[in-house]
């Protein structure tokens, strides 16, 4: 009988408690679009009255249509916009702070509390960086997102693995088995042991 050589996988195991950089971008991309769509719908409700204001001095009905629609076109372009914006922004920072945590995740060997301190400081000062203003006022930006962004992402990182220790305890943990008789067997480990 020939022995099958099975192909090793080029590449490096992923560290538990890693997350996807792609799905946390794509969910950063549209937790950003809602929120960004809705602070703008939220925000043109005054500019729909300034539109109520004028309909009501028009008399010609061909000049109100025109307002309303006008209005209309104006409301669906700040909305999309602010989607946009939104989204655009949150999938940067969510790309870049998931991107950045598990490239110090790969780097150090240990997924712990400081990949995502680190992190989350870096990512923050980035963007503080990149805030219009003067080279002092960028300066001070960048100071308070790195700081902030560790106090922030510390105690989040933790709980986090905490959560992740939590979930592989009592995936791991050993748990009797059944016969088809109901009595109890041999003790399996792992999830989904079988008999």
């Amino acid at each position: 009988m020939e022995e099958v050589i099975k192909p090793e996988k080029s590449g490096t195991r992923k560290l538990a408690g890693t997350v996807n950089w792609g799905t946390a971008t794509v969910v950063g991309i549209f937790a950003g679009m809602l929120y960004g769509g809705s602070k703008e719908a939220a925000a043109s409700v005054s500019k729909d009255a300034e539109v109520t204001l004028k309909l009501g001095s028009t008399p010609d009905k061909r000049e109100q249509y025109r307002l309303m629609r006008d209005a209309m076109e104006k409301r669906f372009v700040r909305v999309t916009r602010g989607s946009i914006v939104g989204g655009v922004r949150l999938g940067m920072f969510t790309a870049a702070f998931y991107g950045l945590q598990n490239w110090l995740a790969e780097k150090r060997g240990v997924h712990d509390v400081y990949n995502v301190a680190v992190a989350g400081s870096a990512t923050a000062a980035t963007f503080g960086l990149i805030m219009p203003g003067t080279l002092l006022w960028r300066a001070r930006n960048v100071m308070m997102g790195s700081v902030l962004g560790a106090a922030f992402c510390f105690p989040l990182g933790w709980a986090h693995l905490k959560m992740v220790e939590k979930a592989n305890e009592g995936s791991t943990a050993p748990r009797p088995v059944l016969s088809e008789k109901g009595e109890k067997g041999e003790v399996k480990q792992g999830v989904g042991a079988l008999p």
